[in-house]
């Protein structure tokens, strides 16, 4: 299994006046092709820092960051940005959607920005939202859209790129538990037919449970959850 996202011994601090808060203490972590890891932990141990670490959205206090074998560190803004928009795709909490444009717009936004010709990349989107089941929603704006739409809307404009993984940072927590399952199964389907790897952080541990491998965030390190 070829290796798409790593880090080694991730550290992370923030100043606090004249404290030191050490988030993270050391993380290693390495995520194979088409593999799907989730991470859990209390609130506030670092599990969004980790995945803004892993993203190339925040600078680690020290350690190393490598997406498909790039070393993050040592890229320039524009670099990163660059492995960033064509490696990663990201998945939040909130679905971070522009209320005015439609479902179709939003998807595509992400290869707009590629300067991809804009017949093509609405066909990309149009095809992605058909496999999350939005197929009959695209010129809908995401104020038509439920909750659970509006979340699978936000998957396809992370997998719309093909990237080699997707970061999901809390991706059902806003939805009530029926609909949460469906997007978290949606999330196993695309692994399987993409072939996609997903970094998962969950406070659901039975959706955290159906991952490859499911590690916990405690101490400011990766272990194995129980």
């Amino acid at each position: 299994m070829s290796e798409v996202l790593s880090c080694r011994d991730l550290h992370k601090t923030f100043r606090e006046g004249e404290d030191a808060v050490r988030v993270l203490r050391g993380v290693r972590l390495e995520v194979g092709e088409g593999e799907i890891v989730s991470i859990v932990g209390a609130s506030g141990s670092g599990k969004s820092t980790l995945l803004h670490l892993l993203g190339g959205l925040d600078d680690a206090t020290s350690g190393e960051v490598d997406v498909m074998g790039r070393p993050m560190h040592s890229l320039s803004d524009a670099e990163r940005g660059n492995v960033r928009n064509r490696s990663l795709g990201f998945v939040y909490q909130f679905h971070h959607l522009m209320m005015e444009f439609t479902a179709l717009e939003n998807v595509a936004m992400p290869l707009f920005i590629r300067r991809v010709p804009s017949e093509e990349a609405r066909a990309a989107a149009a095809e992605i939202l058909g496999e999350v089941g939005l197929g009959e929603r695209l010129d809908h704006t995401p104020g038509e859209l439920s909750g659970g739409e509006r979340q699978r809307a936000a998957l396809a404009r992370a997998l719309v790129t093909r990237p080699a993984c997707v970061l999901a940072d809390e991706p059902t927590g806003n939805l009530d538990r029926h609909t949460a399952a469906s997007v978290f199964e949606l999330m196993l389907e695309l692994n399987r037919s993409h072939r996609t790897s997903f970094v998962i952080v969950t406070h659901e541990s039975a959706l955290a449970a159906r991952a490859h491998r499911s590690l916990r965030l405690q101490d400011g390190v990766l272990v194995a959850a129980s």
